[in-house]
């Protein structure tokens, strides 16, 4: 994974709760999970907009 191992996330992590504290891993948990769910269906849509056009234009023919 990108070279880092166990030992180097460890350390980021402790480093993330030094800074951020224990109180605000929640908020930045939740705000991680709201952005990867946005990208998801950001991604997402244009291609089942695409399959809709697709079979739309197929029941025209």
């Amino acid at each position: 994974m990108f070279g880092i191992g166990m030992p180097e996330l460890i350390i980021i992590l402790v480093i993330i709760l030094i800074i951020f504290g224990a109180g605000k891993l929640p908020e930045i948990g939740a705000g991680m999970g709201k952005a990867i769910r946005n990208f998801k269906s950001a991604t997402a849509d244009p291609l089942a907009k695409e399959e809709e056009n697709e079979k739309i234009e197929e029941k025209k023919v």
